[in-house]
Formats: C-alpha cells, sequence, structure tokens
C-alpha cells in the first residue's frame, strides 16, 4: 500500500497542570508527540491520562503550563481549533450520531459542498478512498446503530483523518474490541505511523503497550512518574505504574469442583428497552470452580447477572441455587439465598458514596447490626475496623465517606461486604475494572480463596488476560447466548473467533461459520 509522508512538527506539552477543587489531575505533565512514533501514555484507570488528553483536545482548561506547535504556542480553547490545528481524538465512549449514516456523521462539523450545500457525494467518496487506503472497510450508507462496536471505532478513526489530524489520540480504544479488531486496529496504528502521523495510544494494557510503542511514558496518581523502552518486561512496567513490584500471574491449585450450584435453563431476559438481551442460555457452575464469561461488551453479560440478583425480570427458563429458584426472586430473598454480588458499575450501584466506610461495609446486612430496630453502631465499628485489616483497605479511617477513598480501595469494600457473609455463589461483574494492578494481584487472591472454600463463583471480564488466568472453565457469550465452554488455556486467537459468535469447532480449524 503506497502511503503519504506527513511533514509534522513535533508537539510540546510543558509543566501542564489541570485541577478539580483540591483534586491535582495533571500535576506539571511534560510530554513530547513526535509524527512518525507511537507514544503511549501509560497507567491505571484514573491516573490522568484522558484528562491531559481533554486539555490537548480542548475539552478542558489547563490552570498551568503550555503547548506549543512548529515552537509557537498553540492556544486550544476547543476541539474546533484542536481540529485546525492536526489534532485529532478518538473518545472511549464514541461521538457518532447512531441514527446518521457513516457518510453524514464524517462530515458533521466540516460539512463539505459549496455555498452551504452538503455533498453527501463527496462525503462518501471521502470514506470510500480512506476505507481503502487504510483497510478499513466501511461502508459510507451503513447506519451506525447498525455497526458493531469496532466498526464503528474505525468510522471514528476515518472522521478524525478526514479532518485531517497529523496528531490522533486514541484513548484506550481496544476496551470494546475483540483480539480480531484489537490486532486489526494495531495495524492500522503501525501504518499510520509510517505516513508520518502522531499516534499517542492511551491505555492500561501491558501486553498492548509492548507489543506497538515506540514511546512509553508512565503516569501514576496525575504525575510521570518515568518514561520506558518498549522491551522493558511487563513486571517492571507494572511495577511503575503502582509503586511497588507485583505479581502479574493469579497463583492458584487446579480447582476441584463439587455439585452443581447454580442452574440455568433456557434462561431469557429482555433488557430495560424490551429487547432480548438473554436468549435461551444454559450453564451450570459447581461449588469451587470459578466460571467466567467472555464477550465484547454488551452482549448480555449485565443483563444475566442483573436478573441473577433480581434487578431484571426473568422472561422464560429458570434459574436455581443449591434447588432455590432465584428466577424471579427479589434481590432480598437472592442474598438470603446466599449470593454476593459486585457490580459492573460500583459507583452506582455498588455502594453509597456519602455513607461512611463502615456504613457501607454492612449496607446488605442491617439485620446482623441491629436490635429492636436499632442499629448496632460498636459492632458496626467493629467490623469496619476488621474488614479494614482483612482486606487492606487503605483508609485513614472507618468513618470516612467512601467517595474519599481510590477506586481500588473502594473496590475493596465492595468485596469485603460480599465475603464477609456465608456464600452459595459470588457474581463478579468486571471485579477488577478501574484498579490499579496492586489491588488486582489482591482481589484475584481473594476470590480464588472463595473457590477454594467450597463457594461457586461467577464472573464476567473482558479482559483476556484475567479470564484466562482466573478462569477454571471459560464460557463465551455472544448476542445473549453461550457460544461455548473452552478451557483456561484456550489460545486468545481461538477465544477471539468465538466472542465474534463463531463456533468454538470452527474458530480451532481457523474459519468462519458461513
Amino acid at each position: 500500500m503506497s502511503t503519504v509522508a506527513i511533514d509534522a512538527p513535533v508537539l510540546h506539552l510543558r509543566g501542564i497542570t489541570k485541577r478539580f477543587g483540591p483534586l491535582v489531575a495533571n500535576d506539571a505533565i511534560s510530554i513530547d508527540i513526535t509524527p512518525g512514533r507511537i507514544h503511549c501514555l501509560l497507567g491505571e484507570n484514573g491516573a490522568g491520562k484522558s484528562t491531559l488528553m481533554n486539555v490537548l483536545f480542548g475539552l478542558l482548561e489547563a490552570d498551568e503550563g503550555e503547548i506549543t506547535l512548529d515552537d509557537e504556542p498553540l492556544r486550544v480553547h476547543g476541539p474546533k481549533e484542536a481540529m485546525d490545528a492536526g489534532i485529532g481524538m478518538v473518545h472511549q465512549h464514541f461521538m457518532l450520531i447512531p441514527v446518521f449514516t457513516v457518510a453524514e456523521n464524517m462530515v458533521l462539523g466540516a460539512e463539505p459542498g459549496q455555498a452551504g450545500m452538503l455533498s453527501m457525494r463527496e462525503a462518501r467518496a471521502r470514506v470510500v478512498e480512506l476505507s481503502e487506503r487504510y483497510r478499513l472497510d466501511v461502508d459510507p450508507d451503513a447506519l451506525v446503530e447498525d455497526l458493531p462496536v469496532g466498526m464503528q471505532q474505525r468510522v471514528e478513526i476515518l472522521k478524525a483523518l478526514a479532518g485531517g489530524a497529523q496528531y490522533l489520540i486514541l484513548d484506550e480504544p481496544t476496551a470494546v474490541l475483540t483480539p480480531q479488531e484489537i490486532d486489526e486496529l494495531m495495524d492500522v496504528m503501525r501504518t499510520l505511523r509510517d505516513e508520518g502521523r502522531a499516534i499517542v495510544f492511551i491505555t492500561h494494557k501491558l501486553r498492548e503497550v509492548k507489543e506497538v510503542a515506540d514511546d512509553i511514558t508512565v503516569i501514576r496518581r496525575g504525575a510521570v512518574v518515568g518514561t520506558a523502552e518498549p522491551s522493558a518486561p511487563e513486571s517492571e512496567l507494572a511495577s511503575m505504574m503502582v509503586g511497588r513490584d507485583v505479581s502479574l500471574k493469579v497463583d492458584k491449585l487446579p480447582a476441584e469442583p463439587g455439585e452443581d450450584r447454580l442452574v440455568l435453563r433456557d434462561l431469557t431476559v429482555a433488557a430495560p428497552s424490551g429487547a432480548v438481551a438473554v436468549d435461551n442460555l444454559s450453564l451450570t457452575v459447581r461449588g469451587g470452580e470459578i466460571v467466567v464469561i467472555a464477550g465484547v461488551q454488551g452482549n448480555g453479560q449485565t443483563e444475566l447477572v442483573e436478573a441473577l440478583l433480581g434487578t431484571l425480570p426473568v422472561t422464560s427458563g429458570t434459574a436455581t441455587l443449591d434447588g432455590v429458584d432465584i428466577a424471579h426472586a427479589t434481590p432480598a430473598e437472592t442474598i438470603r439465598a446466599g449470593l454476593g454480588y459486585v457490580p459492573e458499575d460500583r459507583r452506582r450501584d455498588g455502594f453509597v458514596g456519602q455513607f461512611s466506610v463502615a456504613q457501607n461495609l454492612v449496607l446488605n446486612n442491617l439485620g446482623e447490626f441491629s436490635a429492636n430496630g436499632n442499629l448496632q453502631l460498636g459492632r458496626i465499628a467493629k467490623n469496619a475496623v476488621e474488614r479494614i485489616e482483612e482486606f487492606d483497605i487503605r483508609t485513614g479511617s472507618h468513618t470516612q465517606p467512601l467517595t474519599s477513598l481510590s477506586g481500588g480501595n473502594q473496590q475493596k469494600v465492595v468485596l469485603a461486604r460480599e465475603l464477609s457473609r456465608d456464600l452459595n455463589l459470588l457474581v463478579a461483574n468486571q471485579p477488577t475494572r478501574g484498579v490499579d494492578v496492586g489491588a488486582i494481584e489482591f482481589l484475584h487472591k481473594r476470590i480464588v480463596a472463595e473457590r477454594d472454600a467450597g463457594t461457586a463463583v461467577l464472573i464476567v471480564s473482558t479482559e483476556l488476560e484475567e479470564v484466562s488466568s482466573l478462569a477454571d472453565s471459560i464460557a463465551v457469550m455472544y448476542r445473549g447466548g453461550i457460544v461455548g465452554i473452552v478451557p483456561p488455556d484456550t489460545p486468545r486467537e481461538v477465544l477471539g473467533l468465538m466472542m465474534a459468535g463463531i463456533s468454538y469447532e470452527d474458530a480451532i480449524a481457523g474459519g468462519s461459520d458461513e
């Protein structure tokens, strides 16, 4: 493929500081964004990576520092000024209009044509030209709402390129992609780099950094803690991210499964919109084993676990826990049946932020900490002190509001609350999302310990490394159903094909089910 060489100057960020009240999200950060190189900003969620790039793209204004381009100050007060300077950004949450076609989305804000007249023919031709150049295979007439998330991301990239982006920011671009789509995105990034464009790749995934980076800057708690070579071991990068040595492997013995505990048969669940989200799904989880549901987000995983908790109604089929019907139970009834639940969005569903750490640790078990209608505050405080020590929750006091804790420590509070009861089943949806690798190491150990105590464990995760290392068996979910159940050593490529709806047999053969 022929490429177009781009001669662009280095983009300098110097001393960028951004505060939100007392929180310093970016603390005097300085980096260079160089054409012809892929610059990875590596750090855990909440480290300040996206904030920094939102400053560069004009969505936020820095409190201190400057941006220079070609040794001249660059003042960006909004995305249009950023795009005029050749800066494009593909956001983690796509900015497309679902009911518009690809071509219509491409021209929003930069409509081609003359005398105010919109030329859709020109827009369609531009989509075709860029699609062919970068092998992105996007139909200009397709409605965005009909496209899978991987294709929508391609549209976002094409839109940035159509706007003349010479400096392209990709914010956590692999979060919603299958492994095959991730590999294709890496190829696109390399092609853009070889043209002479500058790529900023925001991520917290070590394998991807090592695969594609030319430059690595590690950010922790809003500050640059160092740079690294792509050849650096993953353990070294992880230590820089966290500030201490961590183990990246889940240390566990082989499972010793017992009797069936969670049994789902032909389960169908509708989403709040009324659309079928879980479609005739059957699955069994035995005591003493961890079953991990793998799949691209949005294939019914969230609706499945919410139905198990009792917050979404079951349309048809059965769900039993140790023989007890939970398909039509309320959340209070499922909790009494021994179900522990770690939600996907801890801020929305996992805790009450204004409540103290101690209060959040007993939220779903108040009956055990009350007498004659009154809460036993001494017992609640004693429980908090014990759980804080047991789960290594970093907090100044059990009386602090939970919102004052870091994301990883908030997640530890949620897990500590659930695991402090006698459980028959632990259901955890994205249990390590948004927490640092040190907290991940601890949370994985606790989940394995619960398995070893005989509890049935059902995990939902979109992180393939976590899926393979934590699972005793992997159930791959696609469009509301189980494509297949496979062992944890199943190759990444096979899992990726299954996540796209291809059967295990066809995935092993490397083909498709067409």
